[in-house]
Parts: C-alpha cells; sequence; structure tokens
C-alpha cells in the first residue's frame, strides 16, 4: 500500500477524531468486553465491541449524528430525507428529532412493521414505497428534489464514513488488537475503522465479513461475476452495490474479505444470546460468525469483533433459537408406528418421560397409506438434554419394541 495511495483517499484519520469530538456526550460509548466463552469457543482472543447497546440498537447513528451536525442552516430548515429499511432509518430519525430537523424516510412496503413503527416513534415522516431498496430509493431521490431535501446517504459520504470510524476508534484506545473483523454491508463502517486501524495501528490487520448471498464488496474489487440475492438472515449487509467512496477505501485499507454462510450466521446469534446474555441482528453477528467459519485464521490472535446491531426481528429470533436446539438434537421429532389400540400412546409417552424427556407436541394419524389399516402413525416433538440424551430415549424405546423414525 503505497503513501500516495492513502494520501488519495477521500478520509484522514482527522476526520474521524473531529466526528468523535462531535458524538462525545451524544452517542454512548459502547462497552469493548473480552468474552472467555467465545474464546474458548473460537480459539481466538476474542474482545466484543457492544454496539447494540446504542440507544437506537445499532452503530448507523454516529454516521447519522456526525453528518446531520454539518448541515446547514438553510438545509436543516428545510429538511432531510434517507432511504432505510432498518437502522439507518432509525439513526436518522432519532437525532434527527434531538436537533429539531424535519425527516423523511422512505422504507420499501416489505419493511418489518416494528421497524415502521420505531422509526415513526422518532417523530420521522414515514413514505412507505417499493418492494426494494432500490426501488425505495428512486422514490426518494424524486421527493427530494421535489421538496428539496438533503439526502442523508446510509454509507457512501465521508461524514457517515467519519461516523462509523469512532467505533474502531474507541476499540484501539482501549486495547492493541492483531486482528479487527468488521461486517461490511455498503462498506461504511469497514471504512471508517480501516481508516483508523491503518493509522493507529498499521500492524493491525482489518478483516471484513460478508454474507455468502451478498458478496457485493468481494465482486466490486474483483470485478467478477459473483452472484448476489436471497434470503439471508443478515438483511443489515444485504447489499448488492457497495459505495463508489467506500470500494476505494477498502480496496487500498482492507487486509481481506471473508464469506459466511446462513448456517454460521445463525450460530453466532445464538451464542451471543446463550453466552454473552445479548441480541444480535444477522448483520450484527457475522463478525463472530467468521471465527467460527474460519477459525484456522483467527486461532491464538487478539481478535477485536463489532457486533454493530441488536435489531432482529421476534419471530426470526425465535425460528433461530428453535433450530439451534434442532441442530443440537434437544429438540427432536421421531414417529412411532404401532397398532392402534387403546393405551399405545400412553406406552409411548411413559417411556419417554421415564428417560427425563419432555412431550412438546404429537400428531396421531391414522390414515396415512404406508401404515396398516390396523395401525397408527405417532409424530411427537420431543426436547432433550443433548443429542445424546436424545439418543438414550431412542434406545429406550427400540428396546420397548417401539422402534422410531427420525422426520
Amino acid at each position: 500500500m503505497a503513501d500516495s495511495e492513502v494520501a488519495d483517499l477521500p478520509l484522514t484519520i482527522e476526520d474521524v477524531r473531529a466526528a468523535a469530538r462531535i458524538l462525545e456526550g451524544q452517542v454512548l460509548r459502547t462497552p469493548l468486553r473480552h468474552s472467555r466463552t467465545l474464546s474458548e469457543i473460537t480459539g481466538a482472543d476474542v474482545w466484543v465491541k457492544f454496539e447494540n447497546e446504542q440507544f437506537t440498537a445499532s452503530f448507523k447513528e454516529r454516521g447519522a449524528l456526525n453528518r446531520l451536525s454539518h448541515l446547514t442552516d438553510a438545509e436543516k430548515e428545510r429538511g432531510i430525507i434517507a432511504a432505510s429499511a432498518g437502522n439507518h432509518a432509525q439513526g436518522v430519525a432519532y437525532h434527527a428529532k434531538r436537533l429539531g430537523i424535519p425527516a423523511t424516510i422512505v422504507m420499501p412496503t416489505t419493511t418489518p412493521f416494528n421497524k415502521v413503527e420505531h422509526t415513526q416513534a422518532f417523530g420521522a415522516r414515514v413514505l412507505l414505497e417499493g418492494n426494494t431498496f432500490d426501488e425505495a430509493k428512486a422514490f426518494a431521490d424524486q421527493v427530494a428534489k421535489d421538496e428539496g431535501l438533503t439526502w442523508i446517504h446510509p454509507f457512501d459520504d465521508p461524514m457517515i464514513i467519519a461516523g462509523q470510524g469512532t467505533v474502531g476508534l474507541e476499540m484501539l484506545e482501549e486495547q492493541k488488537f492483531d486482528m479487527l473483523v468488521v461486517p461490511i454491508g455498503g462498506g461504511g463502517l469497514i471504512s471508517g475503522i480501516a481508516t483508523v486501524a491503518k493509522a493507529l495501528a498499521p500492524e493491525t490487520k482489518v478483516i471484513g465479513v460478508q454474507a455468502a448471498m451478498y458478496a457485493g464488496m468481494v465482486s466490486a474489487l474483483s470485478k467478477g461475476e459473483t452472484p448476489i440475492g436471497g434470503a439471508s438472515i443478515a438483511e443489515g449487509i444485504a447489499v448488492k452495490e457497495p459505495g463508489q467512496i467506500t470500494r476505494r477505501i477498502v480496496d487500498a485499507l482492507v487486509d481481506e474479505i471473508v464469506l459466511v454462510q446462513e448456517e454460521h450466521l445463525e450460530r453466532a446469534i445464538t451464542l451471543f444470546l446463550d453466552v454473552e446474555k445479548t441480541v444480535a441482528e444477522g448483520a450484527g453477528a457475522a463478525g463472530l460468525a467468521a471465527l467460527l467459519a474460519h477459525p484456522q485464521k483467527f486461532a491464538g490472535r487478539k481478535v477485536g469483533v463489532v457486533l454493530c446491531g441488536g435489531n432482529i426481528d421476534l419471530r426470526l429470533l425465535s425460528s433461530v433459537l428453535n433450530r439451534a436446539l434442532v441442530r443440537e438434537k434437544r429438540l427432536c421429532n421421531i414417529r412411532i408406528i404401532g397398532d392402534d389400540r387403546p393405551g399405545l400412546l400412553a406406552k409411548v409417552s411413559k417411556i419417554i418421560g421415564d428417560m427425563g424427556a419432555n412431550i412438546i407436541d404429537v400428531a396421531h394419524n391414522r390414515l396415512a397409506l404406508d401404515v396398516p389399516a390396523k395401525g397408527a402413525e405417532f409424530d411427537i416433538l420431543m426436547e432433550t438434554r443433548d443429542g445424546q440424551h436424545t439418543e438414550e430415549v431412542v434406545d429406550a424405546l427400540k428396546a420397548a419394541g417401539y422402534p422410531p423414525r427420525g422426520l
């Protein structure tokens, strides 16, 4: 990386320090904590930056506040506009209200109601338009022109990036790291953190993380034809097209970008809740997911992980946690076929209960064509302590003459 290349970048450490002075006392200096258990699980020395503890549960309000603070009086009076389905919307709306700036947020019609409600609660005018972010943004562009509103970009703006970079500034003021692991969507957060890291601790490697379904930055930098799209759990970083400014900074300062699959994102969300007793959205858990997906890359290193957001739909969180129980065989479906006679279900239930397992649900089916006319079929959902306990219950059923089939 040549000095001239760094000199040509649109952001410096001084820009981030200036943003930190503006943000002081207005956003939370979030905790940076060592996690002994996550360190044992991953093999790395793991430190977590809890940006989900911000008032809007995301780092996004840092950049939003820095950008809003640079508006002229005339721009503040006319108002601002942003397009977002989540964290950027809430960060902009919250700080616009605090500063007395009229805010309009355009959100796709597919945005979960709770996010629309939260954004409105912060005093913003919310317009629902389009089925995708791109459609919402196109509508926002037109509204901005029609009403003379100032556009607040979610990531491709030096003042936004400088605000996000204060996350890295706080981390490096407290600890030295071998690696910083940062989620990438549009690239604003990692661009700011990388700017800080390469100025203050050039030996620290900055590793970006993208969901495998949305490797937009990887595709942009490699100029490849990486397929992009799908229903990723990490919707906060599900960005097809990264910024022009951010890709320049990432190309110059970020050491590597790794991809993670949905399974690792789900496991990371579960671990944050189970181990750290904290809620992470899919994008927020991407850093930990990278350590789970690529353990050899981080083993033995002191790693700073940015938990960048905690805004996850409760139904989705419930699904992730239940899927984790299934994956660990603590929730298990079994099917038992036997003679249709009184007491059969009672006998099977007693065996399961005597083994210390708990029956959650039972479906009784006499009409399945692969079951004899005088037979019956039971689908049983049971809860056990772990995979070994499940096997013990299954063995007990076999020994009693009721061999279960897995579903």
